[in-house]
């Protein structure tokens, strides 16, 4: 043990407040030094981290027992007749939970259509009446008390949905909680069963997906219980053994299939766990959905009480359980050791922990699209994926983005403090570690080759020395050349590193071997792309305007803009009255002073604003005169089959491009091309096809994985 309990308390103390000298004493007496290390994690995200993790309290109606049904406010439900979703609440007395449930799901569930069953057991409260304040509410009311189980299937057999949703009457839903499982369950036909983040009235985490342990019967978690349901573990999509069945979503025709809830559990307990088994026999996959979050109040229904009531089955069925699965249970992981792959099911899967400046911007710069498009090709060949931001930052939308794909991304402090130790803990899970940019590799590199054994891949985005090497020939800047030597030096350095170099051009695989011929090098392509465009089109007569996209961040984009705006376009405005947009992040004060006399600067724009850019202009201008490595916005350009001019820097690394794209490096040449092109519909309607078919043939999710795959086995 490195430290006593005393520098714990100091730590915690400095850097929190003596009022909570009480808390670490009674966490180290509940599990040590361990127990103390772990909570006082949990409140650095609390305390420390609040600029990354505001913890909101959830939003709970207050229950107040009432003595007439008149006191509470009437409530309607909307008539669906094709209901997407049919939520049914089982319930058995406890009116006052029941009806604010409902309440919450009038008002909480956005545009997704739904029907609410409620499955009342015998109830001899309000419940009886509940039609009498809540309108619209299909009530399924048994003859006799058949309890939890029973009673869910009864109701199930009234549902008209496309999907079941079982939600416990003690839950209150929280804002867009249904659209999400909706999403996320239509996102992938082989997803059978979705669930919901459960939460405490208190804000504490109650489970982030369950965990069935293969040692012992009985031996399950609900992952995360009691911990900050904010902290990234607990917010991306995943799949997992079992949902909490407070609030889990089916296919009706899965769960038809299934024939239900197995009365092998009645009257309750463990039937969630085994839904989950049934529906994983079946070829599909149980998921946990963090953007939906239902407060749960447990407890409520059955009680906490394992030796008495409906809660004494829950040791019984966790016996029945394992011996039913037996099987099963011998291919999950068999303790708490191996938490990294039990807590997402990633036992069969290698890991790729994915490096970058900050979460990838991919509507702001090229090469943030090609991360976050990488990202997604990783998942799509079904690694588990990691991701860690330099900057550690929780950046939105970015961030939900890629946990909406199923990655886990590492933010907050805690995370920008200790990650040389997650990762040297986590070592023997991770199989590659994807590196990008140099200035961010060279950071980690050593660290990473001397500390662990994982293999380096790094993806260096562009050769930065080569770029600088060019503005320094094109601009004559003495200190464009210093920079560009001490670039070289750092560059080579982690590419003798690395156990693999990509570069998005062959150009660049080609200087890297003139200078060093055994540095293990290969050129990528830069964008990635599951889907093309079928909708394209032709009418060129409806379309007006040159187009140029980049982020001004980029050195390279201002000097383009500003010698196409100053040389290139009054040639092109002597003879025909074109509009030129000009879009990009962070445009500088010179690219600025170029607005207007037909120049329309619009800066940064929306994804869905790009696109009808693209789909209305009639012309895209690249006019980059220095650079490296594949342009992003010329593959781009072709992907949206939007025509375009370009220079010979701009189809650098792009084969075969003097076939079929319009190159020019004087300003009077860019221009003869522009006005040729622009008025010519044959061959702009011949370039999009042409467009077209170079994309699919070299941009292609197959193809990008055949250059990289002996990298990643």
């Amino acid at each position: 043990m490195k430290y006593g309990i005393s520098h714990y308390i100091y730590v915690y103390v400095k850097a929190i407040n003596k009022a909570n000298i009480k808390f670490v004493f009674d966490a180290f007496k509940k599990g040590g030094i361990k127990r103390v290390r772990s909570e006082m994690r949990d409140f650095q995200y609390r305390v420390d981290g609040k600029d990354y993790f505001p913890l909101d309290k959830p939003e709970v109606y207050e229950l107040v027992e009432a003595k007439k049904l008149d006191s509470f406010r009437k409530l309607s439900i909307k008539v669906e007749e094709n209901p997407t979703v049919s939520i049914i609440i089982p319930a058995y007395n406890q009116f006052e939970y029941t009806y604010n449930c409902i309440r919450t799901i009038i008002e909480r569930s956005g545009s997704v259509k739904y029907e609410i069953i409620l499955a009342d057991d015998v109830s001899t409260d309000f419940t009886v009446d509940i039609s009498q304040v809540i309108s619209n509410i299909r009530v399924v009311r048994n003859a006799e008390n058949l309890r939890f189980l029973k009673n869910c299937n009864n109701a199930a057999k009234h549902a008209k949905g496309k999907y079941i949703l079982f939600l416990n009457n003690d839950t209150q839903v929280q804002d867009n909680w249904l659209e999400p499982l909706v999403e996320l369950i239509e996102r992938d036909d082989s997803i059978g069963m979705v669930g919901s983040k459960l939460i405490y009235p208190d804000g504490n985490l109650q489970e982030a997906g369950g965990i069935i342990w293969g040692d012992a019967p009985g031996h399950a978690w609900n992952f995360g219980n009691g911990q900050n349901p904010v902290k990234p573990e607990f917010n991306y999509v995943k799949e997992v053994d079992y949902i909490s069945g407070a609030s889990i979503m089916i296919k009706k025709d899965l769960w038809d299939e299934i024939g239900g809830f197995d009365e092998y559990f009645a009257p309750a307990y463990c039937e969630d766990s085994d839904l989950a088994f049934e529906v994983r026999k079946r070829g599909y996959k149980v998921m946990y959905q963090p953007l939906s979050v239902v407060v749960h109040f447990e407890g409520k229904s059955n009680g906490t009480d394992l030796s008495s009531g409906l809660k004494k089955y829950q040791v019984e069925n966790s016996e029945k359980l394992m011996k039913k699965w037996s099987e099963e249970f011998k291919k999950q992981s068999q303790n708490e050791l191996d938490l990294f792959h039990a807590k997402d099911r990633s036992q069969n899967k290698k890991t790729i922990l994915v490096i970058d400046h900050y979460v990838p911007q991919y509507d702001k710069d090229a090469g943030s699209k090609t991360t976050w498009q990488y990202l997604k090709m990783f998942v799509s060949k079904g690694y588990n994926v990691k991701f860690m931001g330099d900057n550690f930052f929780r950046d939105e939308p970015y961030t939900t983005g890629l946990q909406q794909m199923g990655i886990e991304v590492f933010y907050g402090p805690w995370f920008a403090q200790h990650y040389e130790a997650w990762i040297i803990d986590n070592q023997d899970n991770i199989d590659f570690v994807y590196l990008n940019r140099p200035h961010i590799t060279e950071k980690y590199i050593d660290f990473i080759r001397n500390k662990t054994n994982i293999k380096c891949i790094y993806y260096g985005h562009d050769l930065h020395f080569l770029r600088l090497k060019r503005e320094y020939e094109l601009l004559g800047d003495e200190k464009l050349l210093a920079e560009s030597e001490d670039w070289k030096k750092k560059e080579l350095d982690i590419m003798h590193k690395a156990d693999m170099n990509y570069y998005p051009s062959y150009v660049e695989i080609d200087e890297i071997h003139d200078i060093d011929k055994n540095i293990p090098a290969k050129a990528i392509t830069a964008y990635v792309y599951e889907r093309f465009r079928e909708d394209i089109d032709m009418d060129f007569a409806k379309k007006e305007g040159i187009l140029f996209v980049g982020g001004f961040g980029h050195p390279p984009n201002e000097d383009a803009v500003l010698w196409f705006a100053k040389e290139v376009y009054p040639i092109i405005r002597k003879k025909q009255n074109i509009p030129f947009y000009i879009v990009g992040s962070n445009p500088t004060d010179k690219v600025k002073k170029v607005h207007g006399d037909g120049i329309v600067l619009k800066g940064f724009v929306s994804e869905e604003e790009l696109q009808n850019l693209y789909n209305n202009c009639r012309l895209v201008v690249v006019p980059l005169r220095y650079g490296a490595g594949v342009k992003g916005k010329v593959v781009e350009s072709l992907y949206y089959g939007t025509p375009m001019v370009t220079t010979s820097v701009g189809i650098e690394g792009i084969q075969g491009a003097e076939d079929f794209m319009e190159v020019a490096d004087d300003a009077e040449g860019f221009a003869s091309r522009v006005l040729s092109l622009y008025n010519d519909s044959d061959r702009l309607k011949k370039t999009v096809l042409d467009y077209q078919k170079y994309v699919k043939d070299n941009f292609s999710v197959d193809a990008v994985w055949k250059i990289v795959e002996d990298d990643f086995n």
